[in-house]
């Protein structure tokens, strides 16, 4: 089979792919494209490679203004017998690339990869010679996220494989069923959906969709249906599936709550059976997951049916009845040919051993399974809701340092939604989770942080070319007119997860419509500048052009809170603008001393390091990463006087 077809492209990136493969060896020249450029699939019987080479073909035109005619077999994208799995193999030369892997999986990949690798040169875009032999450090590779919090439309789930897909992501795990809001159809118990879901669901027509565009994309789908705790959108509809009476609605506020289904009636387990059922046959993956984590006991206890139920049982403590109540549940889906996935808290004699650990409260929860043999999946560290930067995320690793390592699949990018929109999400996930891609394919010793971040930067372009992090202008836009916002969100980061539940009374209802809804959990501005402080301070009188630079970015603060404006949106930002526009004049100060290579007075340092920590408090749940550079400076300064003041530059 030959087809003749039009290959894809991204932009202005980089030579270092991300994730970073295994093996690369550069070679001398270059490989151009141009109009003319045109793939050849041979040996490959999976539509899937067809369908994306059409779909880059789209990514050619549109991300490099060519019209790609085609005519010219640059690319070829062969079946190979050697490599496994997911593996791949790339040789590009000055006159044709060859991508040669054995699954379709891996040749999306080297699709990828390929696309990285384009990079504007002298005469046009070309791709630089190289020899690469990739192949992924772990099996599962996933992002979860949580659309029952915060309902999450079908082109959010759309864009966001999209973007899975371009890391080598694999695994969407799909939670669909919370406190907040059932989100799938049920045609069996209709009044799930119709009663718990605000009327925001996915139909099953649409669950088959997302299911297909995900395969194509090389990523599977696991659902989550959560029991038997965070079970309120169940009960509205449904209540005698509760441990206590009702009438039950639609939980608006966050948290852990205490309806919880009845463990024991058997007309529960019959009811799951068949929604079981009927959820198995619609989702064909394997693998499904139930839950079990943060079971508030308090109707257990108070339930005198289920306290007699759990004396005749010899069940000593709530624990042990959640034991049995996962139990049951895991033996319904072993009856529909699946493998059940619990959150950490299932973890309890007599769970079968084919049970998939996911451990979310610490890596000890994961050591421990798989030293009971269960397999596990690593979360802890990677909650992208808790808006850590992305070397927090890189630092962390699934593996174990003993024999059980091998029970260990890999890991999952975690996007709860109690603070996040479909309008924010994208900002919440991206591009901090391509770090955590990165660590889960490439070799456990790729841990160069400046690397990461020069490629995540890279990356941050390939996603907003394929439609994700579009939101965040039009976010400020809306807030006020002008360049001032723009500068502020850049010189700012949002509030990690615990400064925004201890800030305000947020629920499901209230809008995240303001500043700190808009600016992401890390600047890469605040980052350059933090880099280029550093050269500066190193040695003045080399570093005239990264003083030039620090002199053009302060002094743009200084002047930007006479250009904010004031509306009920803005209004909670002024004594924001105002830090910004002291530390501009702080910086520039010190940027004269620095350059001139005077001396201050000999407590100016340290004065202005504790004017600065003031600057840094969280103001409208935002905090100023703008103080990071000036710090680097005023620190520099402080070792050439005699009262040193140093103070720890990092967030």
């Amino acid at each position: 089979m030959k087809l003749l077809l039009s290959a894809f492209f991204v932009p202005l990136l980089f030579s270092a792919p991300m994730p970073a493969p295994w093996k690369s060896m550069p070679a001398v020249g270059h490989l151009t494209i141009d109009s003319s450029f045109a793939v050849e699939v041979r040996g490959f019987s999976d539509p899937r490679v067809d369908a994306a080479v059409h779909r880059f073909t789209a990514r050619i035109a549109r991300q490099t203004g060519i019209p790609i005619v085609g005519g010219k077999t640059i690319l070829i994208v062969e079946s190979a017998t050697h490599g496994s799995d997911e593996s791949y193999q790339l040789d590009i030369s000055s006159d044709k690339a060859v991508l040669a892997a054995s699954t379709a999986e891996g040749a999306l990949h080297g699709l990828e990869t390929f696309a990285q690798l384009i990079e504007p040169g002298h005469d046009g875009f070309q791709v630089p010679s190289v020899h690469i032999e990739d192949h992924p450090r772990f099996s599962w590779r996933g992002l979860m996220i949580d659309c029952s919090r915060h309902w999450m439309p079908l082109e959010v789930i759309e864009r966001n494989l999209d973007a899975m897909a371009a890391v080598k992501l694999n695994v969407l795990h799909w939670h669909l069923s919370d406190d907040q809001g059932f989100r799938v159809e049920s045609k069996r118990f209709p009044k799930l959906q119709q009663l718990g879901s605000d009327g925001h669901f996915y139909t099953q027509d649409e669950v088959r969709h997302v299911i297909a565009y995900a395969r194509d994309r090389g990523i599977r789908v696991v659902p989550e249906f959560d029991i038997p705790g965070h079970t309120t959108s169940w009960f509205v509809g449904y209540p005698d599936l509760a441990s206590a009476p009702g009438p039950y609605t639609i939980e608006r506020k966050w948290g852990i709550f205490q309806p919880t289904m009845d463990p024991a009636r058997e007309e529960t387990f019959k009811f799951l059976d068949q929604f079981l059922g009927e959820m198995t046959a619609l989702f064909p993956d394997r693998y499904f997951h139930l839950g079990g984590d943060e079971v508030d006991p308090t109707q257990w206890n108070q339930s005198a049916s289920i306290q007699t139920f759990a004396h005749e049982r010899h069940f000593a403590t709530p624990d042990d009845i959640e034991a049995y109540f996962m139990q049951r549940a895991q033996v319904i889906l072993k009856k529909y040919g699946k493998t059940m996935i619990g959150w950490d808290e299932i973890l309890h004699p007599g769970l079968a051993p084919d049970a998939v650990i996911q451990s979310w409260r610490g890596p000890q929860a994961l050591a421990d399974a798989a030293k009971q043999g269960y397999r596990g999946i690593l979360s802890f560290g990677y909650y992208l809701d808790h808006m850590n930067p992305a070397s927090f995320h890189y630092a962390v690793d699934p593996q174990l340092d003993d024999q059980s390592s091998k029970l260990i699949l890999g890991g999952e990018a975690c996007m709860w939604t109690e603070f996040t929109s479909q309008e924010t999400i994208d900002s919440r996930i991206w591009p901090r989770t391509a770090a955590i891609a990165e660590r889960l394919w490439s070799p456990r010793d790729v841990t160069n942080v400046a690397s990461m971040y020069d490629r995540l930067d890279a990356i941050s372009r390939v996603l907003t070319s394929i439609g994700v992090g579009v939101n965040e202008q039009r976010m400020l836009d809306r807030i006020g007119r002008g360049a001032a916002l723009r500068v502020l969100a850049d010189a700012s980061e949002s509030l990690e997860i615990q400064g925004r539940r201890d800030a305000r009374k947020y629920t499901s209802l209230v809008p995240l419509n303001r500043f700190v809804d808009a600016v992401p959990p890390e600047s890469p501005m605040v980052r350059h500048l933090t880099q280029t402080a550093e050269k500066a301070a190193s040695n003045p009188n080399a570093s005239k052009a990264q003083i030039a630079e620090l002199r053009a970015a302060f002094t743009e603060w200084t002047a930007n809170d006479l250009q904010m404006s004031d509306n009920f949106l803005s209004a909670e930002l002024i004594p924001l603008s105002r830090n910004l526009s002291n530390l501009g004049f702080i910086g520039l100060r010190a940027l004269e001393f620095l350059a001139d290579g005077k001396s201050p007075a000999p407590d100016w340092p340290a004065q202005q390091l504790q004017v600065i920590e003031g600057m840094e408090k969280p103001v409208a749940e935002v905090q100023l990463g703008a103080g990071r550079p000036v710090r680097i400076l005023l620190n520099a300064i402080s070792r050439n006087t005699s009262r040193p003041a140093e103070i720890e530059v990092n967030k």
